[in-house]
């Protein structure tokens, strides 16, 4: 299994993982830890509970993993240990209880991790274009002030993710940065006529720092050119697959 770690947040239990070490077959081959139906993710419910306690046995063992309904919101919650089922319609979360394991689930949509080590309050966002430009960075970090952080000592770092050179958009996509007031500048870049490349990774740091993120790490990882290490959406469509898996990134405050 790969775990990839990021320097900024050393000292915090986390990991970004792709689908290396799995045991999930077929297109989703690896280690799938797909959505809360498995069969969405063309994959049965035994393999996805394997898969996703081996993730959390990689980065916190013995934790209890926490995630959310991801809608491409701006919506962050603090975490609680409900049910898999009871789970809250958001797309981050944030805690100050050690023992719990804060899981974003992805397949080209950037995973954000986050840490005040000295204040010990973590979390994590799922930042797709939407969530992003509607503002899920800067609701994730507030919710972690509200927990005691403090914005200058926060450390993120922002996995695998779709990147520039993959992500062709028409120019209505970019046009709805521009009339938003969303941070554009060098986020979109010339594209084939009528089309533009766009910064995922690169726009969600620029919301980081305008948020007032002491420091930001972009990982630098595509998860549609690399096949072998990661999960994409785009790639699965592209190549006409019936299903796509999703890769998980986890961050826990140790008891």
């Amino acid at each position: 299994m790969e775990v990839i770690r990021s320097a900024g947040l050393a000292g915090v239990a986390h990991g970004f993982l792709g689908r290396r070490g799995g045991v999930s077959a077929g297109e989703v081959a690896g280690l799938n830890v797909g959505p809360s139906d498995p069969r969405l993710a063309g994959d049965d419910a035994g393999a996805v509970a394997a898969n996703r306690a081996r993730a959390v046995a990689a980065v916190l063992p013995g934790a209890r993993l926490v995630t959310v309904y991801q809608v491409h919101s701006a919506d962050c919650v603090v975490a609680g240990e409900w049910e898999d089922a009871e789970r809250p319609h958001a797309d981050a979360l944030v805690s100050d209880r050690p023992g719990l394991l804060l899981g974003i689930l992805t397949a080209d949509c950037a995973p954000v991790l986050l840490a005040d080590g000295q204040a010990g309050v973590i979390g994590a966002a799922h930042a797709g274009w939407k969530g992003a430009l509607g503002g899920v960075i800067e609701s994730t970090v507030a919710a972690m002030v509200g927990l005691g952080a403090r914005r200058e000592a926060i450390h993120a770092a922002i996995g695998p993710c779709i990147a520039q050179a993959s992500y062709e958009v028409d120019a209505a996509f970019a046009e709805r940065f521009a009339t938003s007031g969303g941070i554009r500048g060098d986020c979109f870049a010339p594209g084939k006529a009528g089309h533009w490349q766009f910064d995922l990774s690169g726009y969600v740091a620029r919301r980081l720092d305008g948020a007032g993120v002491g420091l930001v790490e972009q990982m630098g990882l595509d998860t549609y050119q690399d096949a072998r290490r990661f999960f994409s959406f785009r790639r699965a469509t592209h190549l006409g697959q019936a299903a796509y898996g999703r890769q998980i990134s986890l961050i826990g405050l140790t008891v």
